[in-house]
């Protein structure tokens, strides 16, 4: 049975991402050595033809339990091992398969949604990883396209926020676990607000505003090049975003079971 979620204060959230980068902060290279392996993985799948980009959907399910699995041994100070990246493919395989498959299908509809307003330029950006082209881009259809994508997958990102941890530590079925996710992340909207916030706040705002500053100051040169302050930026944002999904899980559901 799943634990039934409770409604957090709107202070809660605003303090998920602290607490996520306090977990990060515990054992900083093996959170990067995950993340990094995570990523590798991923691109492997993709560069299969013609079923890679296929696959790699199905994968972010069980590869997600990895992670939340990782973020509780963290929690409880235990080491992580690239071992918990895998432990879903042990447990519940079918069933963190299923949420796959509907997550396929969910961006299928997603992407076919898009190209009734930008003739598909947007879907075929995001499925060959080349820039939107073509009339779309010019007549700004394109930029109608990405919020219609963003307001589609809101709800999907709420079923799957908690969906495969919910399979996986409680042992409910596919839909079940998606429902309890979406209604979960609907009746404790102002935690997610805030949260929402101060991520935008550390991941876009801050480093917008460092960027600028250093322009300022050098001239409009940057001394190094872009991906200098990217990379390490995305190294140490990602875990403890992936971090403070378990801080949220945790408030909301309760200290989960060890398994």
């Amino acid at each position: 049975m799943a634990t039934p979620a409770r409604i957090v204060a709107a202070g809660r959230g605003a303090r998920w991402l602290g607490e996520g980068w306090r977990l990060f902060r515990a054992a900083p290279l093996s959170w990067m050595a995950l993340v990094f392996s995570y990523w590798l993985l991923m691109n492997l799948v993709l560069l299969v033809p013609l079923v890679g980009v296929f696959v790699a959907p199905v994968l972010v399910p069980p590869f997600s339990v990895g992670f939340m699995a990782a973020s509780r041994a963290a929690a409880r100070g235990g080491p992580l091992a690239l071992d918990n990246l895998f432990c879903a493919f042990r447990e519940n395989l079918p069933r963190q398969l299923g949420l796959g498959l509907v997550f396929l299908a969910c961006l299928a509809l997603l992407l076919g949604a898009t190209a009734l307003v930008d003739g598909g330029a947007l879907a075929h950006s995001m499925l060959v990883g080349s820039p939107a082209g073509g009339a779309g881009a010019d007549d700004g259809s394109v930029f109608g396209a990405m919020l219609l994508a963003i307001a589609v997958y809101l709800p999907v990102m709420m079923m799957y926020w908690f969906g495969p941890v919910l399979v996986a530590w409680h042992g409910i079925g596919v839909g079940k676990a998606l429902f309890f996710s979406f209604l979960a992340c609907a009746l404790n909207w102002r935690a997610f607000l805030a949260y929402g916030a101060v991520t935008a706040l550390m991941t876009v705002v801050a480093p917008s505003f460092a960027l600028s500053a250093l322009l300022l100051f050098t001239g409009g040169t940057l001394p190094v090049r872009l991906e200098a302050f990217v990379y390490p930026l995305f190294l140490v944002m990602l875990p403890t975003l992936v971090a403070s999904f378990y801080v949220s899980y945790r408030d909301i559901f309760g200290l989960p079971e060890a398994g």
